[in-house]
């Protein structure tokens, strides 16, 4: 499956707790959640992503997860040649 794009929603606030959390974790290489913040805004991220996409609920969903991950990994050998 070739890489389409999707919009997801989520609010603002969600939106910095997110970011801010993402750039600890590029600095920590490890993501926790520091708080009752954090937990929500990812909660809500999961919810805008399971809205938006149909492969969960496909019976060969591992497989397509495992074929993302390839797909990732590939892209980010390209990108750092």
């Amino acid at each position: 499956m070739p890489d389409k794009k999707i919009s997801v929603r989520i609010g603002r606030d969600e939106a910095v707790v997110l970011f801010e959390m993402l750039a600890k974790f590029t600095r920590q290489k490890a993501l926790s959640v520091r708080d009752e913040a954090e937990r929500l805004a990812l909660f809500r991220l999961h919810g805008a992503l399971e809205s938006t996409l149909t492969e969960p609920f496909r019976p060969e969903y591992k497989q397509l997860v495992d074929e993302s991950r390839s797909r990732l990994l590939l892209q980010s050998k390209v990108q750092s040649n």
